[in-house]
């Protein structure tokens, strides 16, 4: 062979694999970016899984200009539907990112459910974004490094909810569901408060409808105590306010409670004045964001954006925030580096992912119910906007 002969050997060698190089990234940047939405489109939790769903497509359209793509790369959801229930959910996990291949997941909406599922993004190595499950121990004791969270804590409820309630002369007694969320709830409020006295916890099965027996233990343990007395409600679904049927203002008993599907509100307004701290209320945060959901919302369903709509809609822009860093690259070490002490905008304003626990920190908002007669609710009129940093929402993960 003579040498001419040789090296054009080699040209040609080393352009086929540089051809093949090439065509296998395009490929790989072509490639459909599979992401798993799993969350209760049944169950006790419905309402809240479907407002996130259509907060994520809607949130996803927005943030992609309305090409759905990222990095050359077309964003394909695959919808699961947990019922609430721990074990489907956590199979349901394993089977999108072994079956289904799908890149990474967001979800659930129950926290029993996230707490199942958790090990599993540690064991396929993928990313979870939880959205909207609430329970501490999802950024805290149970937490990995796969794990990243939009919605917010139980103890960012429960900070900017002693906002409201931690002040000397109160006294609180608390009723929860008997859950992850229910007692990480309270164990964030208890723990937040300064001032106030906390005098009882009543735990309550989560499908609970009978609240007689629950409100009698309260009354009996704040009937006789001095000063401005409350009962701080932390519930999901159901409908809890039915404890006022047992006359409270006999006893000078008030209720107090964080925000909620608007739904859910309409039972607010047998409260007027009554105060507390929300995640989200559509009319409440001023940014470009948020008009363009509320605006979106209004001319697809004739209908102001609800609590968990924006909360997908947080989760769709954090996505895409990521992904467009990493120009669609789903690595997922590739992906945590990036998204560890990440910002993005959401309807919210801006959240940061705070890179000791991957827990989103955001802006909660101080409210006294208002009765209008031109919405069905109790509408929750701003006091003042709770920024991040004057919350000390705590680490409670073992990294």
């Amino acid at each position: 062979m003579t040498r001419r002969t040789l090296i054009s050997g080699l040209i040609t060698s080393a352009a086929v694999i540089a051809g093949f190089t090439l065509s296998a990234a395009s490929f790989a940047q072509g490639k459909d970016l599979k992401i798993a939405h799993i969350y209760s489109k049944t169950g006790p939790l419905e309402a809240y899984g479907k407002q996130t769903q259509v907060g994520l497509m809607m949130g996803l359209d927005y943030a992609t200009g309305g090409t759905m793509q990222v990095g050359g790369r077309k964003l394909v959801v695959i919808e699961k539907d947990d019922q609430g229930k721990p074990d489907l959910g956590k199979n349901l996990l394993a089977a999108a990112y072994g079956d289904d291949k799908v890149d990474l997941a967001v979800g659930p909406t129950a926290s029993p459910v996230a707490l199942a599922m958790l090990p599993v993004a540690e064991e396929y190595k993928k990313i979870l974004l939880v959205e909207p499950a609430v329970a501490d121990s999802i950024t805290g004791d149970k937490w990995n490094k796969y794990i990243f969270r939009t919605g917010r804590n139980s103890s960012q409820d429960a900070i900017s909810n002693a906002v409201a309630l931690d002040k000397a002369g109160y006294t609180i007694a608390t009723m929860a569901q008997d859950s992850a969320f229910g007692r990480d709830g309270v164990k964030a409020f208890r723990e937040s408060l300064k001032n106030a006295k906390l005098v009882h916890e009543e735990y309550l099965p989560p499908a609970t409808t009978d609240f007689t027996a629950g409100a009698q233990h309260l009354i009996d343990k704040l009937k006789s105590q001095p000063g401005r007395k409350i009962i701080f409600i932390i519930w999901a679904g159901g409908n809890p306010f039915k404890i006022a049927d047992m006359d409270l203002k006999r006893y000078g008993i008030e209720i107090a409670t964080g925000g909620n599907i608007l739904p859910a509100m309409v039972a607010y307004k047998q409260f007027p004045g009554m105060e507390g701290a929300a995640y989200y209320y559509f009319g409440m945060p001023k940014n470009t964001v948020n008009d363009a959901m509320v605006a979106r919302h209004y001319t697809q369903f004739k209908s102001p954006p609800d609590f968990f709509t924006a909360g997908g809609f947080a989760s769709a822009m954090a996505l895409v925030t990521a992904l467009k860093k990493t120009n669609g690259n789903t690595d997922a070490s590739t992906l945590i580096t990036a998204m560890e002490g990440m910002s993005f905008d959401t309807p919210k304003g801006k959240m940061t992912f705070r890179k000791e626990d991957h827990q989103a920190m955001q802006s909660m908002y101080h409210f006294k119910i208002k009765v209008d007669p031109a919405f069905a609710w109790g509408v929750p009129e701003l006091i003042r906007e709770i920024k991040p940093e004057e919350m000390n929402v705590p680490i409670r993960n073992k990294r």
